[in-house]
C-alpha cells in the first residue's frame, strides 16, 4: 500500500514531466486516460506491421502485436488492458522491466564492504525482483519518444529497498525495421551496489489468453545449468544438462519434459530455472534462445550480452489473473525468457559479479527478434 500511495504521489510531478517532454519531441502515438491519471500509454510500431503499446508503470509492455504465419497480428504477451489493473494483479510481474536485482536473493541479505544489508522480503524468505517496491512498481521517466523507440530513466535513490547507493538508471526500448524489440540498459552508482536488470514479458506466441504452451518449442544455448534449493535459490554449481529434464540444447516442446519426476522440476512446479549460456565471448551480443510456435508459425529469437537467461514456464499462473478482455491466464499459458546475471550471485562467490562500483558503467543489452518458420 505504502508503494501505491508513494506512486499516486508522484502523479503531479509525472504529469508536468510529461507536458514538458511533449513539447521538446514528436511523441509516438498516446492512448488517452485521465488527466488525473500518472500513466502514459505510448505506442511504437515499424512499417512490417509490428506494433507495441508501453506504460510508464514500471517501463511495462502492455501488447506486442507479431504477424503470424497468415498475416494476421497476434499480440504474443500477456498483460492488462489498463496500467492500474497491473497494481492489484497477482502476478505483479506482467511484462515489466525488473530491478534493482532480477530474480532472487536469498534470506533478503547479503554483504558487501563489510556491511550487512536487509532487503525488503516478497518471496518467502526472500528477495525477488528487487522487492515489492521494485522497478515493476514505479514510474519511469519518458525523456524522449518517437513511433520507433522511448527512453526510460529512473533514479533508485540509497536506501529504496534496502539497497545502497543512489543508482541512476537509463533504459531504451526500440522496435526495428528488423521485427526486433530491443532494450539497451546502462546504469551508474555512487556506492557499490548489486545490479541485475531484466525484462519480464509472458510470452505466448499463439497469443495472450490462447491456452498453455506445452506445445511450443524452445532452444536455449547452454549446456549448464544452475540447481536449487527448495526456496529457488541456487546451489552454487553449474551442472550440465545432459542426460536431464533441463537439456534444451535441441529444440523440444516446452511440455516433453515438464513432469518428469525430478527434484529440481519439483522444487520449481516446473522449470523456473536459470541456464548458463555458452558464450563464445564475455560480454557479446550472442544467440541465448530460440521459441517456436508450430501453430501460428511465430519464431522468437532472444539475443543478450548477459551471462544467463531464466527459463520460467508460467508454473504459478493459476486461471485468476483476468487478462486483457477479461481472458483468465490459466496454468502455464506462458513463458519467460529473462536475459540476466545469476540468481543470488551477491551471495554466491563462484558466480560472475553483479557490483557495481562508483565511476563504472552497466551496460547489457536484450534483443527479442520475430520471424515466421
Amino acid at each position: 500500500m505504502k508503494n501505491i500511495i508513494q506512486i499516486l504521489g508522484l502523479s503531479c510531478i509525472v504529469l508536468m514531466f510529461a507536458c514538458a517532454q511533449k513539447k521538446q519531441t514528436e511523441m509516438p502515438e498516446e492512448t488517452m486516460i485521465p488527466e488525473e491519471s500518472p500513466y502514459q500509454i505510448l505506442t511504437l510500431s515499424n512499417s512490417k506491421g509490428m506494433k507495441m503499446t508501453v506504460t510508464n508503470l514500471g517501463a511495462r509492455v502492455m501488447t506486442l502485436l507479431v504477424p503470424d504465419k497468415n498475416g494476421e497480428l497476434i499480440d504474443v504477451v500477456l498483460g492488462f488492458d489498463t496500467p492500474s489493473e497491473y497494481l492489484t494483479s497477482p502476478e505483479p510481474f506482467f511484462g515489466t522491466a525488473v530491478g534493482r536485482y532480477g530474480n532472487r536473493i536469498a534470506k533478503g541479505k547479503f554483504d558487501l564492504n563489510g556491511q550487512t544489508y536487509s532487503l525488503a522480503l516478497n518471496n518467502g524468505a526472500n528477495s525477488l525482483h528487487g522487492g515489492p517496491g521494485g522497478f515493476h512498481n514505479v514510474i519511469w521517466n519518458i525523456e524522449e519518444a518517437d513511433d520507433s523507440h522511448i527512453v526510460f530513466t529512473y533514479l533508485s535513490k540509497d536506501g529504496e529497498e534496502g539497497f545502497p547507493g543512489n543508482l541512476n538508471v537509463k533504459m531504451t526500448y526500440f522496435l526495428t525495421e528488423d521485427n526486433e524489440f530491443k532494450i539497451t540498459y546502462e546504469a551508474e552508482t555512487d556506492k557499490a551496489t548489486p545490479v541485475n536488470l531484466t525484462h519480464h514479458s509472458f510470452f505466448n506466441l499463439d497469443g495472450a489468453g490462447s491456452g498453455d504452451v506445452l506445445d511450443q518449442e524452445l532452444q536455449l544455448m547452454a549446456s549448464k545449468y544452475t540447481p536449487v534449493d527448495s526456496t529457488l535459490i541456487p546451489l552454487g554449481t553449474n551442472e550440465p544438462v545432459a542426460g536431464t529434464p533441463f537439456d534444451f540444447t535441441q529444440s523440444k516442446p516446452i511440455g516433453q519434459d515438464i513432469n518428469q519426476d525430478n527434484q529440481q522440476l519439483q522444487f520449481g512446479g516446473g522449470f523456473d530455472h536459470n541456464w548458463v549460456l555458452d558464450k563464445k565471448e564475455k560480454g557479446a551480443l550472442e544467440l541465448a534462445a530460440t521459441a517456436y510456435s508450430p501453430n501460428s508459425g511465430i519464431e522468437m529469437e532472444v539475443y543478450t550480452t548477459e551471462p544467463g537467461i531464466q527459463f520460467y514456464a508460467g508454473n504459478f499462473l493459476d486461471g485468476t489473473a483476468m487478462g486483457k478482455g477479461g481472458v483468465a491466464y490459466e496454468y502455464r499459458s506462458a513463458f519467460c525468457l529473462e536475459t540476466q546475471h545469476f540468481p543470488d550471485s551477491p551471495n554466491q562467490p563462484n558466480f560472475p559479479s553483479t557490483i557495481l562500483e562508483p565511476g563504472d558503467q552497466y551496460e547489457q543489452t536484450c534483443i527479442y527478434k520475430f520471424g515466421i518458420k
